[in-house]
C-alpha cells in the first residue's frame, strides 16, 4: 500500500507541473516515475506469513525514483515569459492522458489492498465470535 500512494503521489506531482516551465532547478518541471522491486515481507508479522505463506511471500516496495531526462517539448510562445531568443519556451514532456491512466491504476491498487485488509479483518472477527 505505501509502494501506490507513494505512486499515485509523484503522479499527482506530475499533474500538477504539467506547465510548469520554470523550477528552482532551472528549467520546466522533470517527469517522475516509480521503479517499483520486489520486497521480502518485513512487517509486523512476517514470521507469521512466511510459517502460513511460505518463504516466497514477498510485498513491492519503490526502489527508486527516476527523473524523466529527454528533451523538454518547445512550443512557441514569444510573449511568454520564459521564452528564450527565439521565441520557444521549453514545457515538461508529459501525456496527462497517461498520467490520469496511471493514476487510476495506482488507485485501483490501493483500493484492492485495502479490500483484501478489510476481508482479513472480517474473517478474524467472525473467527473471534465464533469462540465466545
Amino acid at each position: 500500500m505505501s509502494a501506490q500512494r507513494e505512486r499515485t503521489e509523484l503522479l499527482v506531482e506530475n499533474l500538477a507541473n504539467s506547465d510548469t516551465t520554470r523550477t528552482p532547478e532551472g528549467g520546466p518541471y522533470r517527469r517522475k516515475d516509480a521503479i517499483f522491486t520486489s520486497d521480502p515481507a518485513a512487517a509486523q508479522f512476517s514470521s507469521l506469513f512466511e510459517s502460513e505463506m511460505g518463504p516466497s511471500a514477498v510485498g513491492v516496495r519503490v526502489a527508486q525514483v527516476v527523473t524523466d531526462t529527454r528533451e523538454p517539448d518547445k512550443r512557441y510562445l514569444p510573449g511568454h515569459p520564459d521564452a528564450d531568443a527565439d521565441g520557444y519556451v521549453a514545457f515538461p514532456r508529459m501525456n496527462p492522458a497517461e498520467d490520469m491512466v496511471d493514476l487510476l491504476g495506482a488507485s485501483r491498487s490501493y483500493q484492492a489492498n485495502v479490500a483484501a485488509i478489510s476481508a482479513v479483518k472480517d474473517m478474524i472477527s467472525k473467527s473471534l465470535e465464533l469462540f465466545k
